[in-house]
């Protein structure tokens, strides 16, 4: 039990700084011209495919991962 509270923080610290990098490459539509009610040409209801899709799947593993290591840590 002591390996993992020795390097749980290391753990978590690659995890959160994975989970940013991951939520920051995601592309996002809304921009300032939404924001005040432009709208865009994009179909909103659009599915995710190819490499957006794996990113996505990516960050929510890295999501639940970080919750489990943070739930982990309190114990």
């Amino acid at each position: 039990m002591s390996f993992i509270s020795a390097y749980l923080p290391y753990l978590q610290i690659s995890l959160a700084l994975l989970l940013i990098s991951a939520i920051l490459f995601q592309q996002s539509d809304a921009g300032l011209g939404t924001a005040f009610g432009g709208s865009t040409s994009s179909n909103p209801f659009a599915t995710k495919r190819g490499a957006e899709r794996t990113l996505f799947f990516i960050t929510i593993i890295l999501a639940i991962l970080f919750i489990a290591s943070a739930v982990l840590a309190l114990f």
